[in-house]
């Protein structure tokens, strides 16, 4: 075997994938550490299931990356398996060659990851190339595919991704980004037809695009990264590892469904969560965190669910995926939910209003107001920039829950908090709420809490909205900015006869001195700074 591909196979530092900068927030590359990390749940998950057997010395094993970026989770799987081997095929170029066509499989999303990627795994963007570590590939490609496809357009947009047709509907030679692991209703058949042969892995591993724009403007974001999910599952793989959004657990537009049934797939034996993305993949931000899962076929059971935030490990904690609708992140957290709930109380949802309380008209950027009172026209509570504004406007423009004008009622940001619990482990989770009088409605900027029967009772719905044990019980289901009514679900409604104090909160359902100070450590004094105000 040549020096090259000696030099190549081992770890060196500084390792080039450390450095690369992510094409988009979509196509996240995958750290080396954060894919070995993958691979080490991998192996162990493996000895379990096979008398201790290493993973890494088993020549028969398969792997597939169907979303291969930078090629990294190949590349380390090629360099685990190149020692571990070295005993059942002592010859290194022979070794070399056996993994990289038999064992050692992947499928590009764009031309230039492709290239990247075979230029991680062979050492050259050509498979049969010159400078390539493996001696036996009769073409550039390798085992690592790659050719441009086009979306399946049904109407505006694709059939099988979401995609917009005006955002991706591309001339020749330009990414159109249509993924072939997804862009199918039969897999087998797909893959098949990428490697010439009916293909059986035993490992699915990757880091999919997590979003496609549904419209030129960037709204309307269709998640996908669950679209490879459900794919892989169709193949059949022994164990499947995911890099995933951790947004899912609780949230996202589109995955109601996906969630449930991540929720309540028992294979899911393991689940690595990281709060704060950037702990992992620091060059890009991305909302609600990042995770990884690995999905066991043999596996029928409780997930270790084991929680990193600012460098310390909680867990793993063996539980049910299925408790509740979402997916609770903190053990600590579902000891406290769970003595709210014993009391069995009627949800703060059921007094919260839809998205838009009084209609769409009265959207976030509405300007047909006047700064001065006309009889007849109705108090407008909105926000310009970031500044509290009041004005005046036609009651003709309310065309919802028209039953909340002449009422008390609290107005409630929509859009909260959430970056900042990420980045320092501390939060507000909701902004500061707004009593609001008779005659009066508001943009879509807040959702509104109401009807009350007086001020008294609206303010009394203030001051629990300030305490931190409602807005601890919020963010469970809160995992990014946007705060709709849904995000209440967990909060019980109370007596609205006294200004209510997380003291009296903490009496009433028990919360011990620990958890307290679980909960001062996850969510600030609303009023702590000017910036809450």
């Amino acid at each position: 075997m040549s020096e090259q591909a000696s030099f190549s196979l081992r770890r060196r530092n500084p390792d080039v994938l450390t450095c690369i900068a992510n094409l988009s927030n979509d196509e996240v590359f995958t750290p080396p550490e954060f894919a070995n990390r993958m691979l080490d749940t991998l192996a162990e998950a493996w000895a379990a299931n096979h008398g201790g057997a290493d993973i890494w010395s088993d020549p028969k094993v398969t792997f597939l990356d169907p979303c291969t970026k930078s090629g990294v989770f190949l590349r380390e799987i090629t360099r685990r398996l190149t020692t571990g081997l070295a005993e059942e095929i002592p010859d290194l170029q022979t070794r070399v060659d056996h993994i990289l066509t038999k064992q050692v499989f992947g499928i590009g999303i764009t031309r230039l990851t492709s290239l990247l990627a075979r230029r991680s795994v062979y050492c050259s963007k050509h498979a049969n190339g010159e400078h390539s570590v493996a001696k036996v590939f009769d073409h550039d490609a390798g085992n690592i595919w790659f050719e441009p496809l086009k979306h399946t357009w049904d109407g505006d947009k694709c059939r099988f991704c979401g995609a917009g047709r005006s955002v991706f509907d591309r001339a020749e030679g330009l990414e159109t980004h249509a993924y072939a692991f997804i862009h199918t209703d039969n897999i087998k058949a797909r893959v098949a037809e990428l490697f010439g042969t009916t293909m059986q892995f035993d490992v699915i591993i990757g880091n999919p695009p997590y979003q496609m724009a549904a419209d030129e403007a960037g709204q309307n974001v269709m998640p996908i990264y669950n679209l490879f999910v459900e794919q892989a599952k169709k193949l059949n793989p022994r164990f499947m590892a995911m890099v995933t959004p951790s947004r899912w657990m609780a949230g996202g537009k589109h995955l109601d469904e996906f969630r449930s049934k991540m929720l309540n797939d028992s294979r899911i034996s393991a689940l690595i969560d990281f709060p704060n993305a950037a702990e992992m993949f620091p060059s890009v931000g991305i909302n609600g965190g990042i995770s990884y899962f690995l999905w066991d076929a043999a596996y029928n059971g409780a997930c270790a669910v084991t929680l990193i935030r600012g460098g310390e490990k909680f867990g793993p904690h063996k539980r049910k995926l299925n408790e509740f609708d979402v997916f609770v992140r903190d053990y600590r957290a579902v000891l406290i939910l769970n003595k709210v709930l014993a009391k069995n109380e009627s949800s703060f949802t059921d007094i919260v209003s839809p998205r838009d309380p009084f209609g769409p008209a009265l959207s976030s950027n509405f300007t047909d107001y006047r700064n001065d009172e006309k009889a007849g026209f109705l108090r407008l509570h909105f926000n310009l920039g970031n500044k509290r504004e009041t004005a005046w406007v036609s009651p003709k423009y309310v065309t919802k829950n028209t039953h909340l004008v002449q009422a008390w009622k609290v107005l409630i940001p929509k859009a909260g908090s959430g970056r900042e619990r990420e980045k320092s482990g501390v939060d507000l989770v909701l902004g500061p709420p707004l009593v609001a009088s008779p005659g009066s409605v508001c943009t879509l900027t807040y959702v509104v809490a109401g009807p009350l029967n007086t001020k008294k009772e609206a303010e009394s719905v203030e001051a629990y909205l300030k305490t931190r044990l409602l807005r601890f019980l919020v963010s469970l289901r809160k995992i990014s900015q946007d705060a709709p009514r849904g995000v209440y679900q967990f909060v019980p409604q109370q007596t609205w006869d006294r200004q209510w104090t997380d003291d009296m909160l903490y009496q009433k359902y028990g919360i011990s001195k620990n958890e307290i100070e679980f909960i001062n450590s996850m969510i600030r004094p609303m009023g702590e700074s000017a910036a809450d105000d």
